[in-house]
């Protein structure tokens, strides 16, 4: 039945686009005479690229017409931040708090940095030109140069009508520039800290390497030893030889089609110490003694082939991402001594898949979306050195989404957008398949064409991820058996674009079921995942301001009241997460050949949450930036960035474990262009 069901609406929106072909001709023909349409675009053309999102809608549309809670980084802010990457790019968005595990990302192998949006730290979609990017569930913005990025687009709120699974919390896209002057840039900095980037081309053809390197950070993480329930001591981790590579090549062939190729390395070295000991651990360890170490290498591809034109966007892609840990263990999480034992785990994940859609103007206010899209996803555990068994663990299944998007324009001031979205895999390993259909609603109110309130509710789902249901490595155990996560939000929002201040506020209340989540079997020493309950009700406000004498300023403000449920034996309660405010704010000059910006981060009211013990209070982290430059001539640029002003040893993540900022760090880097 559910075979045919799907075979019924694939079958239903083919006859939808061959008999809406004649109301398509009548709109091309009544805009040609000046109709909607043709407005619509004239107004779009007498606003700067900076105005304009097309993630939130899948269509060019003004920030204020759309009845979602959006955000855009310009390349312009991305340089004035003096951002290194796509991480350091979206730190100081209102409502976002990211967690990093070191200085460039240090990625712990499959333990990724991840962006947390509202609160949801599982929820985020990140998208590189509209095409998903992550794998096993997983991304790293930290292997992404700040100097690729034309723009970031950001949508709160779930995405799922328009995009798919994982876009629970919201969706992040990472737009690539397509041209950018030839150029080299060296910096260097403290810490060891090195940057090379190049980039080289013409006429639409680019080819682009970027290198950072960080050689050290002492004391960057800590926490409990634990054997059972009864805590042996602390430790402390050091990371060192951090790296991060990429070649990325791209070529405009037109206006209508583009391609991507990018090539990603991270390396990072850890040595995790016995820091300080109780009774009970002093018998069976001594402080300062090497706990274990851990070398993590992750090498990734990705390609794209893109195209759109006035009616058509359709996408072809390919991701490849290969991750390796290995060291030695000397001694185990219960401080037994493991006698140098080896430690080697290898992984491989793939995905590729396409994507389109065909956009129809029926009549002078209705527009309709509708589209397609496949994914074939794969994963391998890969034999090492260490592997008993030489059984190598290869599952894959098949992704499958057919979308429609429905807006009907009642007059001049108010519209309502209906969609949704039918989910299903096929080929699943072990037969486990899931298929899921979502609905959202969105109401938009014009005051006046600057003015707007919104309705928003939408439903949104993340289907368990192959780590989860079969990965297995150092402590961790999967789970094949998860339940899909399905979520639902509520938003009620406001943008006003008047004069040179842009306000947005948005209410929102957000509930996702089973959310999967990591949890510490503290009998078994081991991390498996289970599927809990997440819930978040809070309120934004942010305003950009276009100053005068060159000066420009931003703030944010958000409160919310994120809370997990794990229904363990341990955690059968609502915990807290995260942090209930969050300010950022920034100021920024660009005068001349002179160009500044100020910025911070300010996260309060926090916690940090273990997996099987409640909730504990942190302290407020701080994260400031400064960046100064200069340009003594038309093809040369100096730049100055400064991170963590007040040198603060602020905690940055929210579990348990704790992992802190460097010290004041900055970097002085040379651009010549030619």
């Amino acid at each position: 039945m559910k075979s045919k069901k799907k075979q019924m609406l694939l079958a239903a929106m083919a006859v939808s686009a061959m008999t809406l072909q004649p109301m398509a001709a009548y709109a091309e023909e009544a805009a040609a005479e000046g109709t909607a349409e043709k407005a619509e675009t004239a107004e779009l053309d007498s606003y700067t690229l900076d105005d304009v999102v097309v993630t939130a809608t899948r269509t060019e549309k003004r920030e204020v017409d759309i009845p979602e809670a959006t955000e855009v980084v310009t390349a312009e802010d991305i340089k004035a931040q003096g951002a290194k990457n796509a991480a350091d790019a979206i730190r100081n968005v209102n409502g976002i708090t990211y967690k990093s595990y070191g200085p460039l990302g240090a990625a712990m192998g499959t333990m990724i940095n991840e962006a947390t949006i509202r609160g949801n730290d599982e929820g985020a979609l990140v998208l590189v030109n509209g095409n998903p990017v992550s794998w096993r569930g997983k991304y790293n913005l930290q292997e992404i140069p700040a100097d690729s990025i034309e723009r970031i687009e950001i949508v709160k709120g779930g995405g799922s009508i328009l995009y798919g699974s994982e876009a629970v919390s919201g969706v992040i896209n990472i737009i690539t520039k397509k041209d950018a002057p030839n150029s080299v840039t060296v910096g260097l900095g403290n810490y060891g800290q090195q940057k090379y980037h190049i980039n080289a081309g013409a006429a639409g053809f680019m080819v682009s390497y970027d290198a950072n390197k960080w050689d050290s950070m002492h004391g960057a993480t800590s926490g409990d030893i634990k054997s059972g329930k009864n805590i042996l001591g602390r430790y402390s981790t050091d990371f060192s030889n951090i790296k991060n590579e990429s070649i990325n090549v791209s070529w405009k062939a037109n206006d209508h089609l583009d391609f991507l190729f990018g090539h990603y390395e991270t390396e990072a070295d850890y040595d995790k110490y016995v820091d300080s000991l109780t009774a009970k651990g002093k018998a069976k360890a001594k402080e300062g003694e090497l706990f274990n170490h851990r070398n993590y290498q992750t090498i990734r591809d990705m390609a794209q082939v893109n195209y759109h034109d006035k009616n058509w966007r359709g996408s072809i892609y390919y991701n490849n991402g290969t991750v390796e840990s290995d060291g030695t263990t000397q001694y185990s999480s219960s401080l037994t001594k493991s006698k140098d034992k080896l430690y080697n785990t290898r992984e491989k994940n793939q995905t590729y898949g396409i994507d389109f859609q065909r956009n129809w103007n029926i009549g002078k206010k209705s527009t309709l979306i509708a589209g397609l899209s496949w994914q074939r996803e794969s994963y391998k555990a890969l034999p090492t050195h260490t592997t008993t068994a030489k059984k190598v663990k290869d599952v894959s299944r098949n992704n499958w989404g057919a979308f429609a998007n429905w807006e009907q324009r009642f007059d001049d001031k108010n519209t309502f957008t209906f969609g949704m979205r039918e989910t299903w895999t096929t080929a699943a390993s072990k037969d486990q398949n899931y298929n899921n259909f979502s609905m959202a609603g969105q109401y938009l109110h014009k005051f006046d064409k600057d003015n707007s309130m919104y309705v928003n509710i939408s439903q949104s789902f993340i289907m368990p991820t192959f780590g989860q249901m079969y990965a297995e490595g150092y402590q961790s155990k999967p789970n094949p058996d998860l339940k899909p996560q399905k979520g639902i939000n509520y938003e009620l929002g406001w943008k006003r674009a008047s004069g040179k201040h842009l306000w947005k506020a948005a209410l929102f209340h957000q509930r996702v079921k089973d959310k999967i989540s990591a949890t510490w079997d503290a009998d078994r020493t081991e991390w498996g995942y289970e599927n809990a309950d997440f819930k978040n009700t809070g309120i934004e406000l942010s305003c950009d301001i276009e100053g005068t004498d060159g000066f420009s300023y931003n703030y944010g403000i958000t409160w919310q009241n994120p809370t997990e449920n794990l229904h363990t034996d341990d955690k059968n309660y609502w915990d807290r997460k995260m942090g209930k405010f969050q300010f950022t704010g920034g100021v920024s000059y660009k005068k001349d050949k002179w160009h500044a910006a100020l910025t911070a981060t300010y996260l309060a009211d926090r916690v940090q949450t273990g997996s099987s013990e409640h909730s504990f209070r942190a302290k407020p982290y701080l994260l400031t930036s400064l960046t100064v430059g200069y340009a003594p001539t038309e093809l040369t640029e100096i730049n100055l960035s400064i991170d963590n002003l007040l040198d603060r040893h602020d905690i940055v993540s929210h579990s348990s474990s704790a992992y802190y900022t460097p010290g004041t760090n900055f970097m002085l880097s040379v651009t010549q262009k030619f």
